[in-house]
C-alpha cells in the first residue's frame, strides 16, 4: 500500500502557529497531526505501508527530516515532493506520481478521525465519509441501493445525503487514478479559481465504470483552525490516551494532573492543576496556573494565570488574568 498525503498548503486560518512550522507539524496530545493521521491509516490498513509521499512546500530540511521519521516509524519508505503552485487537490496529488501505482491511499493532512472498520481492498475504490448535521457545508456522496456513489454534491443548497466527504480515499488501481489526473491537466479542465480538483477526476473515473463505495468513520477531526484543533487535542486524549500520557523527567510539586493529558519530558508543574485535555510540551514550566482543554508547545513559560481553550506555541510566555488565548511562537504577554 502507498499512500500520499498532501499537505502544501499554507495553512492561514491556524496563523499564528502556522507561520513557523507547516500546519500537520502542530502538535495535538503530544505529537504532529500528521504522525497521528499516518498511525491511524495504518490501524485500519490489512496491508503494510510501503511508502508515504509527502506532497509539500518548500518547508525546509528539519520538516523534510521529521516528515521521513515518521514514514521510517511504519517501516516505510519516505518521499518527498514539492507542489510549488497552489494548482489544486488533483495537481497535488499528481506531483506524488512516482507513488500512482497499485493500491494507493490518499490522505489530505488537515483531518484526523476515529474509525470502527478495516480497509477493504478489494473495492475499486472508497471515500470515506462522515455523518453531519450540516451537509451544506460540505462535498456530500450520494449512494444507491448497493450502497455504491451515485453522485458527488459541493455543498447542496437542498438536502441530499448527510455523508460528507473527509478527505481520504482509496484506489485499487493507482495507474488508473494517475491517467485520470494528468488528463485534467492535459485537457485544463479547472474548477472555480483556476485550480484542478480531484473530484472532476472521480466523477469521470465513475461515468467509465469505476465502482466507488463508502466507509463512514465514528468520529471525523478537523484541525483548521486553533477552536477545532483545541477540540480534536481533546478528543485524541480521550480516544487514544484515556489514562493520559506522562514522558519522563517530569519535575512536579504541588501540583495536580487531572487525566487525561499529555505531559512531555521535562516539563515543569509548579503549585499548578493541569487538565483535563490538557498538553504541555516538552521543557515547558507551568507555574501558579491553571491549564485546562489547552495545547502548550516546547519550552514555554506559563505563569499566574487560568488558560482555557488556548493555544500557545514554542518558547513563549504567558502570565496574568484569565484568558482564552492562540499566540505563537516566541511571544510574550502579560
Amino acid at each position: 500500500m502507498k499512500l500520499i498525503i498532501p499537505m502544501a498548503g499554507m495553512g492561514k486560518r491556524m496563523r499564528p502557529h502556522s507561520l513557523t512550522v507547516p500546519k500537520p507539524l502542530i502538535p495535538v496530545a503530544g505529537k504532529p497531526i500528521v504522525e497521528h493521521l499516518v498511525e491511524d491509516i495504518a490501524s485500519v490498513c490489512e496491508e503494510a505501508l510501503e511508502e508515504i509521499h509527502f506532497v509539500i512546500g518548500r518547508f525546509g530540511e528539519k520538516v523534510e527530516h521529521m516528515l521521513l521519521s515518521i514514514a521510517e516509524a511504519q517501516g516505510a519508505k519516505g518521499i518527498i515532493s514539492y507542489q510549488d503552485d497552489a494548482l489544486g487537490t488533483a495537481h497535488a496529488i499528481l506531483c506524488a506520481r512516482a507513488s500512482l501505482s497499485g493500491h494507493v491511499m490518499v490522505a489530505f493532512a488537515d483531518t484526523l478521525f476515529k474509525a470502527d472498520f478495516r480497509l477493504d481492498t478489494s473495492a475499486e475504490g472508497i471515500i470515506w465519509t462522515s455523518r453531519v448535521d450540516n451537509p451544506e457545508a460540505f462535498g456530500v456522496v450520494q449512494t444507491d441501493e448497493q450502497g455504491l456513489v451515485k453522485a458527488f454534491v459541493e455543498k447542496p443548497e437542498t438536502f441530499v445525503s448527510d455523508r460528507a466527504i473527509i478527505g481520504i480515499y482509496y484506489f485499487s488501481d493507482g495507474e488508473r487514478l494517475l491517467r485520470e489526473l494528468q488528463r485534467l491537466i492535459d485537457e485544463d479542465i479547472r474548477i472555480k479559481g483556476g485550480e484542478f480538483g480531484l473530484t472532476d477526476a472521480l466523477e469521470h473515473m465513475k461515468s467509465q465504470g469505476v465502482q466507488f463505495r463508502i466507509d463512514t468513520v465514528s468520529e471525523w477531526l478537523d484541525c483548521g483552525n486553533k477552536d477545532a484543533t483545541v477540540y480534536t487535542n481533546q478528543r485524541v486524549l480521550a480516544n487514544k490516551y484515556p489514562d493520559g500520557m506522562m514522558q519522563a523527567d517530569i519535575n512536579s510539586l504541588h501540583s495536580s494532573v487531572i487525566q487525561p493529558c499529555f505531559i512531555g519530558k521535562g516539563a515543569v508543574l509548579r503549585s499548578a492543576v493541569v487538565g483535563p485535555y490538557a498538553s504541555i510540551g516538552p521543557g515547558t514550566l507551568v507555574e501558579n496556573a491553571v491549564v485546562r482543554n489547552s495545547i502548550i508547545q516546547e519550552n514555554s513559560e506559563v505563569r499566574n494565570v487560568v488558560l482555557e481553550q488556548s493555544m500557545v506555541g514554542n518558547h513563549a510566555q504567558i502570565s496574568a488574568n484569565p484568558r482564552n488565548v492562540s499566540v505563537g511562537d516566541f511571544n510574550y504577554t502579560d
